[in-house]
C-alpha cells in the first residue's frame, strides 16, 4: 500500500518537473554479481574510479544502515537542435547531453532542485541523502528496479514516453516502500542498436565494452587514440548517440527538463578553437567554461577536432591539421601526423620527425612508415588494461 509521504514527496519532484519513481532500498543479489563480471572482464577501459567502493555503491546499507528506498528522480533531455552559429569550423557531431553546458549536470543544474526535494522529504519526517552525500549509486539499476523503465540492449534506460533520453539521479531514504514489480523489457527481438554501433561495443545483454566505445574515446580516455580506431569513429567530436538515434523508443521523444539551455556552441563547435596556435587556455575556458569539453581539456578536444578532421579523406583541411602539428600539448602533434598523413601532407608530418617528444617523434615515425595510412573501417583493438 502506498504510504501518503511517498505520494507527497513524488508530487514535490514532479512539481520541479522530474519523473520519480520509488524502488526498495536494497536491490537484488543479480545486479552486484553482473557489475563483478563486467569489471573483471576488465570492460570498464582505464575508468580506474569503479574500482573503488564497489561493494558500498552497489549497497548504501553499508555505509548508512537507515536506508530503506531509493527515490530516482529523471530529467528529460530530448531537447531540439539549437542550431549552428555562423562562421567557424563546424564540423562533426556531439552527443546531446553535451549540449548543455554544465559542468557535473547534476552538480550545477540540478542540485539545487533535488536540495528542495530534501527538504520536502524532510518535511514530511523522511530522512534523505543523495549521491554527492553518499558516493556514486548504481543509478540505472535503481531506476528499472522503480518501475521507471527497463534496460536496453544499448546499456541505457528506456521508458516508452521518454526513450532513453533522461538524466537520472537517486535519492537514498528511511521511507519503507513496498516491492515493485520489474518492468517488462519492451526491446521484444528488436536488435538495431547492437550491428548500428561501428565499433561493436554493445554486447547484447544491456552492457558495454568500454574499450570499444566511441562515447569513452572521445571523452574519458586522456590519451592517443590507435588510428586503427579513427574509422570507426566517422564525425563523433565528443560522445556518441548512434546506439539511442536507432532506437524505436526514441523516435517520438520531445520532452526536456525546463532547466536544460541547449547551446549552440556546444551542439556545433568551432573545431579551430581547441587547438592552442587558435586560442590560447584561457581563451577556451572562456569560450567552454562549465562545459563537458571544459572538464575533457583543451587537449582531448583537440585531439578528437584531428581525427573528425582526418576522416573526411578532404586534403582541403590540412592547414587545420597544421594548427595541431604545432600545437603546445605533445599528444595534439602526435595525433596531428597521423591526420596529416591521412590528409595527404607527408611534408608537414615529417617536420614531427624532429619534434623534441619522443612520443610525437614515434608515431610521426609510425605514420609516415604505415602503407595502410587510409585505412578501412576495422574492429578497434583492446588497447587498454584497467588501472
Amino acid at each position: 500500500m502506498s504510504d501518503e509521504r511517498m505520494d507527497a514527496i513524488r508530487a514535490a519532484a514532479e512539481e520541479l518537473g522530474f519523473v520519480a519513481s520509488w524502488a526498495e532500498g536494497e536491490l537484488p543479489p543479480f545486479v552486484g554479481e553482473r557489475y563483478h563480471e563486467w569489471l573483471a572482464a576488465k570492460r570498464h577501459a582505464m575508468m580506474g574510479e569503479l574500482l573503488r567502493g564497489v561493494d558500498v555503491r552497489l549497497d548504501p546499507l553499508k555505509r548508512f544502515g537507515w536506508v530503506r528506498s531509493a527515490l530516482v528522480l529523471a530529467a528529460p533531455h530530448a531537447f531540439p537542435d539549437p542550431g549552428a552559429d555562423e562562421g567557424g569550423l563546424r564540423l562533426g557531431r556531439v552527443g546531446r547531453m553535451f549540449w548543455v553546458r554544465e559542468q557535473g549536470y547534476l552538480e550545477r543544474l540540478l542540485r539545487p532542485k533535488i536540495e528542495e526535494i530534501k527538504t520536502a522529504c524532510r518535511a514530511q519526517g523522511v530522512r534523505a541523502r543523495d549521491w554527492v552525500d553518499q558516493g556514486p549509486l548504481p543509478i540505472r539499476s535503481y531506476a528499472a528496479h522503480s518501475g521507471f523503465g527497463w534496460i536496453g540492449r544499448n546499456g541505457m534506460v528506456i521508458t516508452p514516453k521518454l526513450g532513453t533520453y533522461t538524466t537520472l539521479a537517486v535519492l537514498v531514504t528511511d521511507l519503507e516502500v513496498p516491492a515493485v514489480a520489474p518492468p517488462k523489457n519492451h526491446c521484444g527481438s528488436c536488435t538495431r542498436c547492437v550491428p548500428a554501433c561501428p565499433t561493436g561495443a554493445l554486447l547484447g545483454d544491456g552492457t558495454l565494452d568500454a574499450k570499444r566505445c566511441i562515447s569513452y574515446w572521445t571523452t574519458q580516455h586522456p590519451g592517443m587514440i590507435s588510428p586503427s580506431m579513427w574509422p570507426a569513429m566517422q564525425d563523433w567530436v565528443f560522445g556518441c548517440d548512434i546506439c539511442q538515434e536507432v532506437c524505436p523508443w526514441n523516435g517520438k521523444a520531445d520532452e526536456f527538463w525546463s532547466g536544460y539551455m541547449p547551446e549552440p556552441a556546444l551542439a556545433h563547435p568551432d573545431l579551430r578553437t581547441f587547438f592552442s596556435a587558435y586560442s590560447d587556455g584561457h581563451e577556451f575556458d572562456r569560450l567552454y567554461g562549465g562545459s563537458a569539453f571544459e572538464r575533457a581539456g583543451r587537449t582531448r578536444m583537440a585531439r578528437n577536432a584531428i581525427i573528425v578532421l582526418s576522416n573526411t579523406g578532404d586534403k582541403a583541411f590540412a592547414p587545420y591539421c597544421r594548427l595541431g602539428a604545432s600545437d603546445v600539448d605533445p599528444i595534439v602533434r602526435a595525433t596531428a601526423a597521423h591526420g596529416l598523413v591521412r590528409l595527404r601532407d607527408r611534408k608537414t608530418a615529417a617536420t614531427l620527425l624532429a619534434d623534441p617528444d619522443e612520443i610525437v617523434r614515434h608515431e610521426a615515425r609510425a605514420a609516415l612508415m604505415d602503407a595502410s595510412s587510409e585505412l578501412t573501417v576495422q574492429p578497434p583493438p583492446d588497447l587498454v588494461t584497467a588501472r
